[in-house]
Order: C-alpha cells, then sequence, then structure tokens
C-alpha cells in the first residue's frame, strides 16, 4: 500500500517486483493515479506466495473502509515510514 503522506492518499497494487515498481513509481512512470497525486510513500507490504492470493487480498483491501485501511497500516507501521528505504 502506498500513500502520500500520513493519512493522505492511499493506493492499493500488486507486483513480483516490489523494489522495479517502486522505482517506477518514484520516476513518475507508475500509475497515472499515483503520479497525479504524489504517491510514492510505501507503507505496508504484505508477501504472498501465490499471485492469485495476492490479487484476492488487494480486491478485498480495495473494498475496505478507509478508517479500516489506515488501521491496517498503523498496526504494522505506527510512523507511516517509507518501507521502501528498507528495500534498498
Amino acid at each position: 500500500m502506498l500513500a502520500n503522506r500520513p493519512h493522505g492518499v492511499l493506493y492499493i497494487g500488486v507486483t513480483s517486483n516490489l523494489a522495479s515498481r517502486m522505482m517506477q513509481h518514484r520516476a513518475g512512470n507508475g500509475s497515472a493515479f499515483c503520479r497525479k497525486y504524489g504517491v510514492t510513500r510505501l507503507v505496508l507490504v504484505e508477501k504472498h506466495a501465490e499471485i492469485i492470493a495476492a490479487m484476492a487480498r488487494e480486491k478485498a483491501l480495495k473494498a475496505w473502509r478507509r478508517e479500516w485501511k489506515i488501521e491496517l497500516i498503523e498496526k504494522h507501521n505506527p510512523g507511516w515510514c517509507n518501507l521502501f528505504e528498507r528495500l534498498i
């Protein structure tokens, strides 16, 4: 899950190569939505063994209420730190 700032715009997506996808977003070559709202902060990562499970989780999270998404982020990343810095 990405955000532009704490409690800001949220973006949920699936990728098989997180580091590469984050580089795209940071360079402005990610989704048009992320470009428009400056969404480049990686605030939550969930790993799944199967892409089908990851896609099902993405769909479920997108259906969640915003408050639930914020609670999930704050449970695992209370400071809304950019987790991308831990990847590199």
